[in-house]
Formats: C-alpha cells, structure tokens, sequence
C-alpha cells in the first residue's frame, strides 16, 4: 500500500507528463484509464490515438486512471507530400523550381503536378512542334546541327520562322553555312564567280571546306575528291571512268553499248536514273543519285550547248623520238582493227614490214597516247566548236599548234602559215559518248596520223605522214549493221591524231546530229515545296500574313520586324525573348507580373501585384517574408522560425514553439 505523500508524488508526476503530451502528433483523444487491481508499481501506457502523449497508471488497487492528453493540432505543412486546403500543389518537398513552389501556393508554369507528394511533371517538351518554357525553337525533332537545337533554341546562322516546320538560313553571306546553302566565303553583300554564288551555293570547279573563308579551285589529278569532282584517280586520261575534268565517264569495255553512271551527262533511255544533269550536285533539281529532287519537275531535252567544248588530251614529244619528223608518207594498217584493253590503239606490225618506214616499233608506238616520264609531257585543253548553220558543230584550224610555248618547244622548227617557230611535235586523244540514233555523221580533214574508232573498232584510218587528207562516214543502219550498234544505246567515238613533221598542221573535226538528251530542271512556285531559288512556298503563295508572295517571297510574316497588329502583339524582327521580351510567334514573353510562376527564368512567386509583405510575393517575383524563411518575424506573431516544415524539431510548421523535444 502506497504511502499517502507517495501517492501525491505519483499524481504530480502524472500530471507533469500530461503537460508534454502531443509534441509529435497532432491533436488525439487521451488513452484509455487503466483497469483497477492491487500492487504498488506505476507503470507507463501507450497514448492515444490520436496523439503521443504518454499516460501514467498507478496500480493501487482502486479503480483506473483518467486516459492522457493526444497531441497539439499543429495544421497542415507545405512538402508533406498532402495537398491541404489553400495548397496549389505538394509535391513533398519545399524546393521551387521543380514546378511546385516552396511555398506550395503555386503550379509553377510549364507544369503539371497532378498527384500529391509525387513530382511534378514538366509539360514542355522538346520536339513536340510546339514552343513553350525557354524554348526559342521546335522543328518537331530533337536533333542537333538542323537550325534547332536539342534543346530546342535557335541555332547560329538559322532562323525558325514557322512553328514545328523546318528551320531555314537566316542570311547568305553571315559567313555560316546553314539550311540549303553550300558555302559561305565571307562576301559581304555575297558576289558570284568566286567558288560562291550570290545565293551561297558552291560553283564548279572549287571547294569550300572553311565557312567564312574564300573558297580555293579545286585540282583534278591530284587524287583528292573536293568540291564538284566526282572521282579523281590522279592521271590525265580519258575512257577509264573518270574524265580529266574530274566528272564521272560512261565505261566501255570492247565491243557493245556502254554503260553510264549518275553525272556523266548522258541519260539511257529507259535506264534507272530519273534524271541526268551533267553532275553529282544537290539542290538543282537532279539528286547526287540521279533522282528527281521534291519540288522540281525534269525534262530531258536536247541542249544546243553554248560553247560546244570537247576536251583533248595532248601529249608532247621531242624531236629526238625515234617516231617523230624520221618518217614522211602516208601508210594505212598501222593500228589493229579493235582497241586494248586500256582503250588504246594497238600496234599491227608486230614482227617487222618492208614496206613500213612509218613507226620505229610497236614500244615506241605505245608511247603515243600514254603519259610516259621523261618520254611526253601531257596537256590538257578544251576544243570548242562553232554551230554551222546546219546545226553541225565543227573545230578547225589550219595553224594547229595548241603545243607553243609549253612542252619541249618548237627546237628550233620554222613552218605553219606563218613562218614561224612552233612546236610540231605531239599527239592527240578526243572521245565523245553519244546515244545512236542512226542519223549520226563523222568529218575529218587533216594532218598527220588520224584513226577514228566507234564502239571500240577501227572506222577510219589515215595513218602516216603526209599532208592534209579528208574522211568521213554516215552511222546509217548500214554502219549500226557492220560495226554492232543499236538505237538508243550510248556508244563512244574515239579520234587518236598525231603531228609528226614540219612544216604544216591542219585539224578539222565536224560533228552533225551526235546529239544527247540531259535532264533540265526546273522548280514550280506554288506547290508547296520550297527549293533553293525560292525564298518562301507554301502552296498557298497569295501574299496574306503568314503565306507566301505569288512569286515565292515572303509576305508579312512574323520575323519582318513590323507588327500586325491583327496577328501580333510584337515584332523586334528577331522574336527569340521567352521572357521579358518578343516570344517566338509575335508575342509577348512570360514576365513577371503575368501571375505565372515562371521558375525557368528565376520567379520565385508571381501574385500579379508582387508588392511584398508576409507571406505575399515581393517586387521581381521574389518570396517576402514568411514561416520558413529562416527568419523570426515577431511582428507576424512567430515564435520561432527554423527554416523548414518539419513538427515536433521545437518550431513547428505555423512557427509556433512546440515545447522542449
């Protein structure tokens, strides 16, 4: 039995506790008071259940005691992951910036936080076609080097005019290479005829590898593929698949048609290409594969070319050969009726001839039309032909030196129609492909060797040394029967020439009806496909905002720097200022005072007013004073303020003390 004051004591205690009942929870009913029975120990009960209050229970043999208090109702907490009244979100933490604010009284924008305590989730996507948050840009990909970026904002040199469309150079001649442009040399305003055109595409002949900088000529032969060549196998040879100016040739192997292969020029009719241009080259309508580019339409047709050019291999000799000015008059069977393997006349007299005081022996031969060091030097120039008034094209000259001042020299040789000194000494290689029609004619006059092959058999010989002499022949059905040809098919014609001797040279080459059909391009202003002559084509091309001129200009649009007042309620001509600023699309960007939590660009809070005070938003879209901040405001009514939203640390989340721990 309990002595009376033991007793009192037990009771102080008792109440004592009672005191510090609810320090964790919030307000519960007390626990139920303990069952009567005799003994002497006091013992200590769970609380109830609504709060951690302890309640104590003495056992004295009389009835039970009264159940201990539940704990303090302390109110709802921001980051408690419980969305409570007056909370636009809680997502379980007190952080901004993650789309719920600290304070968890707004959904930041470019948000959703649709489940409390989980995270938000962030709305603005990169690639969807639509530009929102930060973005300046959406091309409906998420790809870099294509104007816009993977993360969505413009890239140098691009501009995004429309909204989830592919973005387009900004301007020729910003020294970036961007949209459809080839080059970018550095002109400014851009000037053609310098490897770069006014419109930023690459001319042929050169390469320009260093946006920025002045493009450079390419050089054929020397075994790099730059700019336009399309092949480059380091020698100056025709027939071998690739021309001395670097462009892809049909390949004629013996006897039979030749096969052709995309840029060559000529187009075989009811072959794979869709369209021939002459070149490997992107954006003019016809595709590196020979494919007819979106937004052009091709025609094959026949170009009268303005010049005709051919180009000719020439290859010079010293007069110390044994083959050139030690033998004079004309001697037909020198060559084999059919060329090499290599594409080259074969010498016939193997073996020895009486009668031949033409050619030292097939060696020396063989050196005419290969480039042999220290035995030739090669050349390569143009032969360009005139129109006759009967629609032939024709080279002549009766002063044939294309050799003076280059090579070996003249040595000393006098002669030509001049009486002058000039180089007499060299051969001559042209090839022509051509699609056979049957109304095909050949000319030759001159001097001295000529052989003329077609489809790889020999056609015409005028072989020796003498003075001028004439050939020719009609590629009539007859001819197609004799030497294998068929309508249609692309064949080549080869004339192998040679100057051996003072004191003249004549060249006359004519050509009628070898004509070839190559594809001209075009694009059509209005079908919805821009190409690179147009700056603007959207099919609908009548000029109202947003659309295209009828001429494929721009019309008022976004981006002119003028504001349609109908359609805009901004135009700084650049529109790339999601904040504070012209937005992409003509308007106004997020700013503070919209009443969007814009945490992207540094808003903590945005009421619309921000004109501070507790617990409200401050000037420049920053928190003001409030529970949480760190900061006891006294004058707020806080007792203390610890700086999070945790209950039960001794400051709880209404800054009101709750008692020692």
């Amino acid at each position: 039995m309990l002595h009376p004051l033991s007793s009192r004591l037990v009771l102080a205690a008792v109440a004592l506790a009672c005191l510090h009942c609810g320090d964790d929870g919030g307000g519960g009913e007390g626990g139920d008071g303990g069952a009567g029975s005799t003994g002497t120990t006091p013992t200590t009960t769970s609380t109830g259940d609504g709060g951690s209050g302890p309640s104590v229970t003495v056992t004295s043999g009389q009835g039970g005691g009264d159940g201990g208090q539940g704990g303090e109702d302390v109110g709802a907490a921001c980051g408690d992951g419980t969305r409570d009244a007056g909370e636009a979100c809680d997502d379980g933490n007190a952080d901004s910036g993650d789309g719920c604010t600290g304070t968890c009284d707004a959904i930041e924008g470019g948000w959703a936080c649709p489940t409390p305590g989980e995270a938000c989730v962030y709305t603005i996507v990169c690639g969807d076609g639509t530009i929102g948050g930060a973005e300046t840009c959406d091309d409906q990909n998420d790809d870099a080097g294509d104007g816009c970026s993977a993360t969505c904002e413009v890239e140098d040199g691009w501009e995004c005019p429309v909204m989830g469309a592919a973005c387009v150079a900004k301007l020729c001649g910003d020294g970036i290479v961007a949209g459809q442009e080839e080059c970018e040399d550095g002109d400014a305003p851009p000037e053609s005829d310098d490897g770069c055109t006014d419109t930023c595409q690459r001319e042929d002949g050169y390469k320009c590898d260093v946006p920025g900088a002045p493009c450079e000529p390419t050089v054929c032969g020397d075994g790099v593929v730059e700019g336009s060549e399309q092949c480059d196998d380091e020698n100056f040879d025709l027939g071998d698949g690739c021309g001395i100016d670097c462009k892809g040739e049909p390949l004629c192997e013996g006897i039979g048609a030749c096969t052709t292969v995309c840029g060559d020029g000529i187009k075989l009719p009811g072959g794979d290409e869709e369209c021939e241009d002459g070149n490997t080259e992107a954006g003019d309508g016809c595709s590196p594969e020979c494919t007819v580019e979106p937004g052009y339409e091709c025609e094959d047709v026949v170009v009268v070319p303005d010049p005709f050019q051919l180009p000719i291999i020439l290859r010079d000799f010293p007069e110390s050969h044994p083959d050139f000015e030690d033998y004079n008059g004309a001697r037909l069977g020198i060559v084999e009726p059919e060329l090499d393997d290599e594409g080259k006349p074969v010498y016939a007299l193997v073996g020895g001839d009486p009668n031949n005081t033409k050619v030292t022996n097939a060696d020396t031969f063989a050196q005419w039309y290969r480039s042999v060091e220290d035995v030739n030097q090669t050349f390569v120039q143009q032969l360009t032909f005139d129109q006759l008034p009967g629609g032939e094209y024709r080279f002549a000259s009766s002063d044939f030196f294309p050799l003076d001042g280059l090579g070996y020299g003249d040595e000393g040789n006098i002669g030509g129609n001049d009486g002058q000194p000039h180089n007499f000494h060299f051969t001559s290689e042209v090839r022509y492909w051509f699609e056979y029609a049957g109304t095909e004619r050949f000319d030759f006059s001159g001097d001295d060797d000529v052989w003329v092959f077609v489809n790889n058999q020999l056609v015409l010989d005028i072989g020796g040394v003498h003075g001028v002499l004439d050939g020719g022949f009609d590629l009539d059905a007859a001819f197609a029967t004799t030497y294998g040809l068929e309508i249609g098919s692309i064949y080549e014609i080869v004339v192998f020439q040679a100057e051996r001797h003072t004191t003249r040279s004549n060249y006359r080459l004519t050509l009628s009806n070898f004509d070839n059909a190559i594809s001209v391009c075009e694009s059509f202003c209005g079908n919805g496909i821009k190409t690179p002559d147009e700056a603007c084509d959207d099919g609908v091309n009548d000029g109202s905002y947003g659309s295209c001129t009828p001429e494929c200009g721009f019309g008022p649009r976004c981006g002119d720097g003028e504001v349609q007042e109908e359609f805009e309620a901004c135009d700084d001509g650049v529109n790339l200022s999601p904040y504070d600023g012209c937005a992409p699309g003509c308007q106004l960007g997020s700013t503070c005072g919209d009443g969007v939590v814009d945490s992207a660009f540094g808003e903590e809070c945005d009421d619309e007013d921000n004109d501070g005070g507790y617990g409200e938003c401050d000037e420049g879209c920053v928190l003001g004073p409030y529970c949480g901040d760190g900061q006891r405001d006294d004058d707020e009514g806080e007792e203390c303020d610890d700086g999070n939203q945790t209950n039960g640390d001794g400051c709880n989340v209404d800054c009101q003390s709750s008692g020692p721990n």
